[in-house]
């Protein structure tokens, strides 16, 4: 069967690939590890400039990476340049940081001297999904590479040229052309690539149910894993903050990418001084966002990425409903060609109904109401995911104080939760383990090793 390359927005198949072969995959694998033994040795200043030449074509090539995700996935191309550019900044973060976060740690009191090294160790292999084809392909592949590691990738099947097209990024820069390799692969063919030798990691980003698959057949390989996986992020208003900034920030993370963000701002959990005027702007944000062609430059919100899912949403909104939520806003599937789902506001449903312990991956926004902090933070820390959160409030204090009572892997105060180059990211629970981004992120697929003299 072909990987098919299908747009959203139209509802057409605009390229198709056959997938490669366990022969030319097992290929593809020896030639990698052939050339990681070059690679390895080539020094931080060589691999600076190849991922400074990445992150320059990134920044040049933005537009036209941006249009293949518009018809791959239906991300409006205004969000799709941002993306490109992104990609970019992690490749010059990692380039200009990287050496010295690899760099020998001194060690006191353990022998005469003593130092920690960190080394290069083979393969990494990289499970990626279509919602943010680029950025979550870059955040693993630019500190591996950065770090002496070769680097393949298998991608959702929706997102073919984005896959191909990284490759290229890559090999237009310079890179060896085995030390990046796009591997048009179903999931089933996973387990073979750990199978080989030279592969001694794999990083996935996607559902819970993928890192489960992903992480055991890893585990049983004793290879390691650093899985991100879903969130259920809090966007917890408290009675003092800044409305028009909470209500901006809230539209965004919710709506953008069609709402199909692992670290979107799902649960709103608001108090009950300011709630029903939350709720009406909120409301009201939502009707002033454009929804239409993601390749339309004035286009706000594109479609989701697939009928299935789309649908998988609608079943939840009935669901929401049916535990006793009332629709504010949206709650219903379009007609017309395309998988568009409207914004979508639903207040009233019982913060312990059993859809309240899924992600809802699309524009639906659930709002709670909290009497106190302590309700808020009950009803935040009620689900088992563990990603992201944010607070709102003026007194930063207090937000510092409730910061510290959510379990998930980053809030952010008075912010939009996001990945920042600076900052590990990563979830606890059902979120997933392991970190990227930020010193930790390059130090997850190394080998930490001490040498102690005396």
């Amino acid at each position: 069967m072909s990987i098919q390359s299908f747009n959203p927005a139209t509802e057409e198949v605009v390229a198709s690939f056959e997938p490669y072969s366990e022969e030319m995959v097992q290929s593809i694998l020896d030639n990698v590890a052939v050339e990681w033994l070059g690679w390895k040795e080539r020094s931080f200043a060589e691999r600076r400039a190849l991922l400074k030449k990445a992150a320059d074509l990134l920044r040049e090539r933005s537009g036209e990476l941006a249009e293949i995700m518009a018809v791959e996935m239906g991300k409006p191309v205004k969000q799709g340049e941002g993306e490109a550019v992104k990609c970019g900044l992690v490749c010059d973060f990692y380039a200009d940081n990287g050496e010295e976060m690899l760099a020998p740690t001194p060690v006191e009191g353990a022998g005469r001297k003593a130092y920690i090294t960190y080394q290069p160790l083979g393969t990494v292999l990289t499970v990626m999904p279509w919602n943010f084809p680029f950025w979550q392909v870059f955040r693993i592949a630019a500190p591996s590479l950065m770090a002496g590691n070769a680097v393949v990738l298998k991608h959702a099947s929706n997102v073919p040229q984005c896959a191909l097209a990284i490759e290229k990024i890559f090999r237009d820069a310079g890179f060896p052309e085995n030390i990046f390799r796009s591997l048009l692969i179903d999931a089933r063919q996973v387990e073979s690539v750990l199978d080989h030798g030279s592969v001694f990691a794999v990083s996935l980003t996607g559902s819970e149910f993928a890192g489960q698959k992903v992480a055991s057949a890893a585990g049983a390989r004793l290879k390691k894993s650093v899985m991100e996986l879903g969130g259920s992020d809090p966007f917890i208003v408290l009675n003092d903050a800044d409305l028009d900034e909470a209500i901006k920030i809230a539209t965004v993370s919710r709506c953008g990418n069609a709402g199909q963000t692992c670290i979107a701002a799902k649960r709103f959990i608001v108090m009950d001084g300011v709630y029903d005027e939350f709720v009406s702007r909120f409301a009201e944000s939502m009707d002033a966002l454009k929804i239409g062609d993601p390749l339309d430059r004035e286009t706000d919100m594109g479609p989701m990425s697939s009928g299935k899912l789309r649908q998988e949403l609608q079943d939840q909104v009935d669901r929401c409903i049916k535990a006793g939520g009332h629709v504010v806003r949206g709650g219903s599937i379009p007609d017309g060609a395309g998988f568009y789902y409207p914004p979508t506001l639903i207040t009233d449903v019982p913060a312990d109904a059993d859809v309240c312990q899924e992600e809802l991956f699309g524009p639906v926004a659930v709002v709670f109401r909290a009497a106190s902090v302590d309700e808020a933070v009950e009803i935040a820390n009620s689900t088992p995911f563990g990603l992201g959160g944010s607070i709102w409030s003026k007194d930063e204090d207090l937000a510092e104080k409730v910061a510290a009572r959510i379990r998930t892997g980053c809030v952010f105060i008075n912010s939009l939760v996001r990945s920042d180059v600076n900052l590990p990211f990563g979830g606890i629970g059902i979120s997933g383990f392991g970190r990227e981004l930020g010193t930790y992120g390059i130090r997850e697929f190394v080998n930490v090793k001490p040498v102690c003299i005396g």
